[in-house]
C-alpha cells in the first residue's frame, strides 16, 4: 500500500464512504490525496450531488 493512494482508490473510497464509515487510515490517505488532486475533489462533489439527487427521487416514478 502506497502512502498516497491513486485516483482510482480515492474514487472507490469516496463511494464506499457514502455507505460505510471509513477507517482513520482511509480518511487520512484520502485527505492527503485530495490536497493535491482537483479532479478527485471534483469527483467527490459530483458523487455527493448525485446521491442527494437520487434521495429526492420518488421510488417507482417514471417506470412502466
Amino acid at each position: 500500500m502506497n502512502i498516497k493512494p491513486s485516483c482510482r482508490e480515492v474514487h472507490r473510497l469516496t463511494s464506499e464512504g457514502m455507505d460505510r464509515p471509513l477507517s482513520a487510515v482511509e480518511r487520512l490517505r484520502m485527505r492527503m490525496h485530495l490536497l493535491v488532486c482537483e479532479g478527485c475533489r471534483r469527483f467527490g462533489r459530483q458523487a455527493a450531488l448525485m446521491r442527494r439527487a437520487m434521495r429526492g427521487t420518488p421510488t417507482g416514478e417514471g417506470e412502466s
